[in-house]
Order: structure tokens, then C-alpha cells, then sequence
């Protein structure tokens, strides 16, 4: 079988109940630029930009762990994820999907090269925290981030198959999202990897990778990914993993987050977990300089100061204790809600 090129456009395609060749898309670019509302005037720009004679797409990262920047990424290699994507998740040509995500980031970039690639036919809607409510419209397929996905808990009932990405899911949500009739996956991916190389459903400890993505890890216990139809090169990660199988791993943390304390090494993520169900306001743990142990674990709180329970801690060990707790009215976050640790703090 012969892989659509980029610039095809799947005759099953339809926006908002109309079906568009190509040449079409190009009119609905220039409509949404003239004459479209704020959150459509990028989509129009984006349209042009996935239309033209170069076969790559320049794309800003989120800027979790570094300042956002702009880079290149092959438009083959973001059809080559949207069939790979079509693959794992079984969608068909003419299933009816939900785009309500920002078109700035590749997320949002990818539901519509997902809908032009596997024919999907998608309602395209503006980007909002609750964005089924008013909808009664039933979708084989939608992507959310967390905070969509808790605020349409009630109306997930009319989505047959949902991905959450762009931050991590919390414990609570995850309880709340294994009691819908949807299946809920969770994805692990990020801009250099065209969005996801990875799912699981809600409930599950390990990530599947999609096909043709193998995957190791590194002398630092860090994700390494091999997916030649997507990128040229090795992708290294910064997160620390568990690798179940060729297929399969466990996300344990991220590297940088790392604290040493006292020489023995703590994953602030490992921590996190045995709070979450303890502390209601968002929180995260972080490391402090100190004299004696070189970095302290420290218990960061956000909104204003509140009384902790004693027993908070009694299930830690001697190191995991945070040696202070701090209260900061407003964590700083990116665009899809993923707390900014470093930037909050300072």
C-alpha cells in the first residue's frame, strides 16, 4: 500500500459537515485569516502553511523544560504519525472526531492532519475548559488535555475513544475517568516525537508504543526512541523509565527533577505519588540548597497557607520528608496546563 503524501486529502475528509479537497482548504484559510474568530485565524495560517511547496512545518515546543522554540519537523513524518496513530486507536475513514485544542502547539496541528490523512470527519470547535457542553453530538474519537477532560466528565458519555496528553494525569482525575463508558488513554509524547509515540488506558501502569516505534533507555535509566518513520535521529529523553518489554515501559520521573539529598538520590514524582490523595490544592516537590545535606526536599503548595495533618508524612522515609513547605498563590504552567516547577518557584 502506497502512504498518502502530505499534501493529499482523504475523500472521506469533512470540517464541520462539509467535505473539502485541498484547493478548498486553501479558501477556508483565507476566510479564517479575513474573517474568522481569534482561535481560527491561526488554524487559516496553519492551513496555508501544510498546503505549500516546503516538506517541513516550522512548529514552537511547549517549553516545559526549556524556553519554547520554533522547529523543523517533516510533514511525511507527521502523516506517517497520523496513519501510525489511525493504527493503534482503530479509526476508520468517516468516523466523526472533536478538534477542540489550540492550533499553536502540535497537538492541536495534529487532529487536523489526523482528519485530511484518515478521512475523519471532525467538528471543529473553539478551544474551551468544558468544550462538550451544549454538544449532544456522539464522536468515535476526541483529544483533550487534563483539564478539558475534567471539566466534560458529564457529557463523556457521547465519546466512544478519548486521548488526554500535553500534562500528566493526577490519580483523582484518573479515578473519575475509569468510571466512563469511554476509553480514556493517557499519551506520552512530546513536540519532537509529532505529539504521541505512546498510550495507555487509564488504570494501566505501562505505555504501549505505537507501531514501527521500538524503544531502550540510556546508561542514566532515560527513554531513548527509535522511530525511523517519524524522525531520523535517536530521540533521547530526559525521563526515567521502566522498561517492561520491547513495547512497554513505566514512566518513573523526569531527570532534571532528580534531588540529591544527602547523597541518596530521590525522584520527586515517587514522592508526589504518596500525596495525592492527601493534599487537595496542586503541589509538586522540589529540591533547596542546603548546607548539610547539599539539597533539602522541600513540599511546594499552591494557593494560600493551610494547616497540614501530622500524620502527612508518616508513610515516608527519613529522606523523603520535606524539610519545608512553601506556598505560592499562582503556579506558573504551560499553554496545556503542565506546571512550570522551576518558574514557579523563582
Amino acid at each position: 500500500m502506497i502512504n498518502p503524501t502530505y499534501n493529499s486529502v482523504h475523500n472521506k475528509f469533512k470540517l464541520n459537515g462539509f467535505h473539502f479537497s485541498a484547493d478548498d482548504m486553501l479558501r477556508v484559510a483565507y476566510s479564517f485569516i479575513k474573517e474568522g474568530a481569534d482561535f481560527q485565524k491561526p488554524v487559516g495560517n496553519f492551513f496555508l502553511d501544510w498546503f505549500d511547496d516546503k516538506p517541513y512545518l516550522e512548529v514552537k515546543t511547549s517549553g516545559t523544560t526549556s524556553a519554547p522554540k520554533l522547529i523543523r519537523i517533516d510533514k511525511q513524518a507527521m502523516v506517517n504519525s497520523a496513519l501510525a496513530t489511525g493504527d493503534f486507536f482503530e479509526l476508520n475513514p468517516g468516523d466523526k472526531a472533536l478538534h477542540c485544542l489550540p492550533t499553536n502547539y502540535i497537538a492541536g496541528k495534529m487532529m487536523f492532519i489526523r482528519a485530511f490523512i484518515l478521512g475523519l470527519d471532525m467538528d471543529f470547535v473553539a478551544p474551551s475548559a468544558n468544550p462538550l457542553y451544549n454538544n449532544d453530538t456522539f464522536y468515535d474519537f476526541a483529544a483533550m488535555v487534563p483539564l478539558q477532560a475534567k471539566s466534560s466528565l458529564a457529557g463523556l458519555k457521547r465519546v466512544k475513544k478519548m486521548i488526554v496528553g500535553g500534562a500528566k494525569i493526577n490519580p483523582d482525575l484518573e479515578k473519575q475517568l475509569m468510571k466512563v463508558s469511554t476509553k480514556v488513554y493517557e499519551t506520552y509524547g512530546m513536540t519532537e516525537t509529532i505529539t504521541h509515540i505512546a498510550a495507555k488506558l487509564v488504570g494501566e501502569k505501562s505505555f504501549t508504543v505505537l507501531p514501527e516505534v521500538t524503544i531502550s533507555y540510556d546508561d542514566k535509566n532515560c527513554l531513548v526512541i527509535h522511530a525511523p518513520r517519524i524522525s531520523d535521529e535517536v530521540i533521547v529523553t530526559n525521563d526515567l523509565v521502566e522498561l517492561v518489554n520491547e513495547n512497554q515501559f513505566k514512566f518513573i520521573g523526569r531527570y532534571d527533577n532528580v534531588i540529591n539529598s544527602g547523597g541518596i538520590k530521590l525522584i520527586p514524582e515517587e514522592i508526589e505519588r504518596k500525596l495525592f490523595d492527601k493534599i487537595e490544592p496542586r503541589f509538586f516537590i522540589a529540591a533547596k540548597e542546603d548546607k548539610e545535606l547539599g539539597e533539602k526536599v522541600i513540599l511546594v503548595i499552591e494557593g494560600e497557607k493551610l494547616e497540614l495533618e501530622n500524620t502527612l508524612f508518616d508513610d515516608f522515609d527519613k529522606y523523603e520528608k520535606p524539610k519545608e513547605v512553601i506556598f505560592i498563590p499562582k503556579f506558573k504552567e504551560t499553554a496545556t496546563g503542565k506546571i512550570l516547577r522551576k518558574e514557579s518557584l523563582e
